[in-house]
């Protein structure tokens, strides 16, 4: 009897076996699942290689065939040059706003976040649920239905077509709130907050010296997220602004853009703009990457 009980193999190594029925099931559901994750790879970086490549071609080759491979006859300098002299370096101005809308904003946003999320995770006091209930119903708001009504209240008051007009809608993200307070709900043990408050310490200097070095991980995620945001962002200031001067890259490539249909040598010049207008976002991601807390995104999904 114990011959037969060591030779029967168990429904485990069964299982395990390629033969056996099931198997080749799971082997179809991963190779599916991983063709998809390649088809989504394939599809979000297609465009960005394609912008790499076009960046280095002449204009007479980015017409003259439609492929992914890169210029040879110097069109990159070419295109850079011309980019460069475009009405007297306006592309470096627009660029400069785009750091200003995306640097600054998103600075005093990090801070509004992190001071919002730590009162919600900290603080006992009524209201607290109808303020965090308010803040999860902001962030089903889609950023497109508030422009208009945005750019109404900014004209009321007279700061339409300034950098302001801009600036200030950015500052308050209710997702940035949502993910500092859940960030701070399990970094922050109150028993730290009392400990502090019994040593004498005001509120404000606790925020300041005891939950924001705890919070560091937080405050850079919550940083990436608002400046891709602000980078990318064109619909508010497309809206709120009319003068071309104070326009961001995003703005100011779609002018170009209009323009091509009369002057095709501008095509050039946009997709430059276009590869200039990437390189800071690689830049940032990787020199931010060890703070970059990837279980803070996945943990406030599933809260």
């Amino acid at each position: 009897m114990s011959t037969v009980a060591l030779s029967t193999p168990t429904a485990a190594g069964r299982a395990g076996r390629p033969g056996f029925p099931g198997t080749g099931h799971r082997n179809l559901h991963r190779f599916l699942a991983t063709g998809v994750l390649l088809v989504g790879a394939l599809y979000c970086l297609l465009p960005v290689l394609w912008v790499f490549m076009a960046a280095t071609r002449t204009r007479e080759e980015l017409f003259s065939s439609f492929s992914l491979a890169p210029g040879w006859n110097g069109g990159l300098w070419e295109n850079l040059r011309d980019l460069n002299d475009y009405r007297g370096g306006e592309f470096w101005r627009w660029a400069a706003n785009s750091v200003l809308y995306a640097g600054a904003g998103s600075v005093l946003s990090v801070l509004v976040s992190a001071a919002a999320g730590y009162a919600l995770a900290v603080y006992r006091f009524p209201g607290r649920g109808a303020v965090f209930s308010a803040v999860l119903g902001a962030v089903l708001l889609p950023q497109v239905a508030l422009a208009i009504p945005q750019y109404l209240f900014l004209s009321r008051i007279g700061l339409a077509n300034t950098y302001w007009s801009v600036l200030l809608p950015g500052i308050l993200s209710p997702y940035g709130i949502y993910l500092m307070r859940i960030y701070a709900s399990s970094a922050i043990p109150s028993e730290m907050v009392e400990a502090a408050r019994l040593d004498g310490a005001r509120e404000l200097r606790i925020f300041r010296s005891v939950a924001l070095p705890t919070l560091v991980p937080g405050l850079v995620t919550v940083f990436l997220l608002q400046f891709v945001a602000s980078w990318n962002n064109f619909l508010l200031p497309y809206v709120m602004l009319s003068d071309d001067r104070k326009y961001p890259m995003t703005v100011g490539l779609f002018t170009m853009l209009n323009q091509g249909a009369n002057q095709p040598a501008l095509y050039s010049l946009v997709i430059a703009g276009a590869l200039l207008a990437v390189l800071p976002l690689v830049a940032l991601f990787l020199f931010l990457q060890r703070f970059w807390s990837i279980d803070l995104v996945s943990g406030a999904v599933k809260s």
